[in-house]
């Protein structure tokens, strides 16, 4: 790979002659904005691949802090079957390990006209809902649910009616009126969803302060 230009929502790559194109999703806002010691993957939207996705890894190195380029327009079946292969590559290293090194996706932050960063080192992805995989804790806990027509359902079982039913224009304020004794939070996010669509909800959950909240590091992809 001879070199890569950044260009707003772009990322342009030469490999062996050949250019590539990835559109980096977009977001209004990122705590984060410079990153140092770095190497990149990249998940590009390819219509002639069986999945439509692409994955280029060879420039990785695993005591570096990671750069996931996700194109924008693949889906979340398409992509996080790549990025889980991804973590577990960077998970399962014996030698030369970082424990201090990061995952981030890389985005266009629409505010500042930059890139901007959010982090997944400690993010784990799975398919199905927290039912399927029995986890201890999660008959306790408030799940959002993040549809692929739009919609976001809060499933709150200790209040009733169990399931509310919101918009990302009036998801804080309802999670606001949460009981907060009952604080953790599972995402489950459909699988039609674009990536686009999931960083921008993880994006508008991670920029706003809910203190008496906690968003659970297993995230679930359902059909």
């Amino acid at each position: 790979m001879k070199y890569i230009l950044l260009v707003t929502s772009l990322v342009l790559i030469w490999s062996c002659g050949e250019k590539k194109v990835i559109q980096l999703p977009e977001i209004d806002h990122s705590k984060i904005n410079e990153i140092t010691d770095v190497s990149a993957a990249y998940i590009f939207y390819d219509e002639t691949k069986p999945d439509s996705t692409e994955l280029n890894r060879k420039n990785l190195i695993s005591t570096t802090n990671w750069l996931v380029n996700v194109d924008k327009r693949l889906t979340l079946k398409q992509a996080i079957p790549q990025i889980i292969l991804l973590q577990k590559k960077k998970r399962d290293a014996e030698f030369h390990k970082n424990e201090e090194a990061k995952n981030f996706y890389t985005c266009n932050d629409v505010s500042i006209k930059t890139l901007g960063f959010i982090e997944f080192t400690n993010t784990f992805y799975n398919q199905g809902t927290p039912e399927s995989i029995d986890l201890e804790d999660h008959k306790e806990a408030i799940a959002l649910n993040f549809n692929d027509d739009g919609g976001i359902s809060i499933l709150n079982p200790k209040k009733q009616p169990y399931i509310k039913e919101t918009d990302t224009k009036n998801l804080l304020n309802d999670l606001k009126t949460l009981d907060t004794s009952n604080n953790l939070i599972y995402l489950n996010f459909h699988e039609n969803l674009t990536f686009q669509d999931y960083v921008s909800y993880k994006s508008l959950l991670l920029k706003t302060n809910l203190k008496f909240l906690k968003l659970s590091n297993q995230e679930f992809i359902y059909n």
